[in-house]
């Protein structure tokens, strides 16, 4: 496919050149219907897609959209398109209205003139995973509960996207699961999990400052796992302060990608209340 030009392409979250997570950015959308976008990020084929609608000021209503269907919120093409608008715009505080509600970012621009952003997610908020949709979970990723670290009790985490969260003890196990993508996108369209399966391996110590290594699984068209997932890393910061209970303020990395030769670093800064921030930045593919 020849890409418009107006359509931008960005990689965020990359760790190392060739890695983060691809995202299309619209940065005028305004007349494009639901229709042209959902053609758009098809015809694109990365995880998701960014398109900025209607705006006031520094103010913008972005739609996100996967080769399969509109998403409530989307972590990396946020980071996307706010590195977009500072470039086009000037780096500095903007409120992004999402289907999932209203989120703050900030942009700023270093010595090099890299331009970072961080957003605030949502309102978090953490819940109980029934024993019968745990069960099949844990069948579909070939692991059983003997594999999953004790500190970290399966749940389900929202803060943008409901995702699951399932912490594997060993690094073999963490590195080995497979999973059969049309059933597991089969259970997580049932359960309404429209962003990440979040399947993690955490070192000997949850501590602040700790790097995470997560697998997130987002099967849809030819994606199976996910390079980097802003929404999925807020999500399991709330997890880890609302559900495990870990004393905020607090902050972590967490590392993704390795396994689909597309590594990706996303920095994580927990407050006592409210919203999770997440941070990185994002470079023209």
């Amino acid at each position: 496919m020849s890409v418009p030009s107006d359509i931008l392409q960005f990689a965020a979250f990359a760790a190392v050149p060739g890695g983060g997570n691809p995202a299309g950015v619209v940065l005028d959308a305004v007349s494009l219907s639901e229709a042209d976008m959902q053609r758009i990020a098809t015809e694109l084929g990365h995880p998701e897609s960014a398109f900025v609608g209607e705006r006031d000021g520094r103010r913008v209503t972005v739609r996100y959209f996967s080769p399969g269907a509109e998403v409530p919120f989307c972590g990396h093409a946020t980071i996307a398109t706010a590195v977009a608008l500072a470039e086009a715009e000037g780096e500095g505080a903007f409120v992004f209205d999402t289907a999932a509600g209203a989120v703050a970012v900030e942009t700023s621009r270093d010595a090099s003139g890299r331009v970072s952003a961080g957003f605030t997610s949502v309102e978090p908020y953490t819940s109980d995973l029934a024993p019968e949709v745990a069960d099949r979970l844990l069948c579909l990723l070939n692991l059983d509960r003997a594999d999953l670290d004790p500190r970290m009790p399966l749940a389900q985490s929202f803060a943008g996207n409901l995702h699951p969260v399932v912490a594997v003890a060993s690094r073999e196990r963490f590195d080995g699961f497979a999973f059969d993508p049309a059933l597991m996108r089969a259970l997580m369209d049932e359960q309404g999990w429209r962003g990440t399966v979040v399947v993690v391996h955490v070192g000997d110590e949850i501590v602040d400052g700790a790097v995470i290594e997560a697998r997130n699984l987002f099967p849809v068209g030819d994606l199976t796992e996910d390079p980097a997932t802003g929404s999925a890393a807020a999500s399991l910061g709330a997890y880890l302060r609302d559900r495990l209970g870990m004393p905020a303020p607090f902050a972590f990395t967490v590392h993704q990608g390795r396994h689909i030769g597309r590594p990706s670093a996303i920095e994580v800064e927990v407050p006592a209340t409210g919203g999770i921030v997440v941070g990185g930045t994002a470079v023209p593919l």
